[in-house]
């Protein structure tokens, strides 16, 4: 059979917002076929079907749903999880 997963990341060195990184990668098959990252701020694709995947995603109202995740997703994990290990420390 096939196999289709979805890795969502959020990696920090703080809980500053500038120190953020929120990623989104699609694979199929364990190859990586598309990815949102943060930092570039829009889809990338590493296949055929995900160049042209990466195209019609950047052109619709899920690049800008996916740039916000940094903030409404990661931030307040991000704070959750720094304030954790700290007080574990």
């Amino acid at each position: 059979g096939f196999l289709h997963y979805v890795v969502t990341d959020c990696e920090f060195n703080s809980s500053k917002l500038n120190d953020i990184e929120y990623t989104e990668s699609y694979y199929y098959d364990k190859l990586e076929i598309i990815r949102f990252s943060s930092s570039v701020g829009k889809f990338v694709g590493y296949t055929e079907v995900g160049i042209k995947n990466a195209e019609r995603l950047n052109n619709g109202p899920e690049v800008i749903a996916r740039r916000a995740q940094k903030e409404s997703y990661c931030l307040s994990n991000v704070g959750i999880d720094v304030e954790s290990a700290l007080t574990k420390s």
